[in-house]
């Protein structure tokens, strides 16, 4: 490709991330109050997501697949808008489960976020309860590598990918053990990764290919040395 039309290419795709990040979706927005573990897998606090996190409506959270995406949120059209309050930026990492009655904020059609108490807090006043607000998807901005914790047993081996940078979820995932092929992982739920003990041996080092909705790549070799053990977390040395 000449580097005309690589300039070209490049100012089209900037362009194209442009256009995507300024267009805002309306929804509306709740707090709750213990958002350490959920549905994604997370444990917030030792994980690094802190409490710049949200749960996810049922049509937002489809079945886990957004688990670890990031939303720039802004309060709008309410008394209950703290003036000059200016944006959240939150990751995903929770479910706000279906409910009965007049309050059913996150069934299906809804896109709602019940945020943090504390981030609810930075755009709105407690007593709203809840606001409408306006949503759109930015990159996810994270520090050092892409980290993969282990779980399972001795029958199967349970990953969850954490800590992911750029689109911030995850869609595919393969492993690969020192003498292996690559093979496919499933995902168990929200962003656990699992593969039977037919694909791994325990005493092997682990490598992981790790697919983001956006379509990039990146393979992390030998990233689990042979002597892992159930409960360990691995950093790779690249991110998105």
């Amino acid at each position: 490709m000449s580097n005309f039309y690589q300039i070209i290419f490049g100012f089209l795709a900037t362009m194209a991330f442009i256009t995507m990040v300024d267009a805002w979706i309306n929804a509306h927005a709740t707090f709750y109050h213990d958002p350490e573990k959920g549905a994604c897998g997370y444990d917030t606090s030792k994980e690094g997501y802190g409490l710049e996190t949200t749960a996810l409506s049922t049509v937002l959270f489809d079945k886990g697949a957004t688990c670890g995406a990031c939303f720039e949120i802004q309060c709008e059209g309410s008394k209950w808008c703290k003036p000059g309050a200016g944006t959240i930026k939150v990751t995903a990492t929770n479910f706000c489960p279906p409910s009965n009655g007049p309050a059913a904020w996150c069934n299906p059609p809804y896109k709602h976020f019940d945020l943090t108490l504390p981030m609810f807090l930075k755009i709105a006043v407690y007593q709203a309860g809840i606001v409408p607000v306006q949503y759109r998807r930015i990159r996810c901005i994270k520090q050092g590598g892409v980290k993969f914790l282990i779980n399972g047993n001795p029958y199967f081996l349970l990953v969850l990918v954490f800590d992911v940078a750029g689109a911030g979820d995850v869609t595919n995932m393969k492993i690969k053990g020192s003498d292996n092929k690559w093979v496919p992982m499933k995902r168990n739920w929200g962003m656990n990764w699992q593969v039977g003990y037919e694909d791994w041996v325990s005493n092997e080092s682990l490598s992981f290919q790790v697919t983001t909705s956006d379509g990039k790549t990146l393979k992390f070799i030998n990233v689990v040395p042979p002597n892992w053990k159930f409960g360990m977390t691995f950093e790779g040395k690249s991110n998105f």
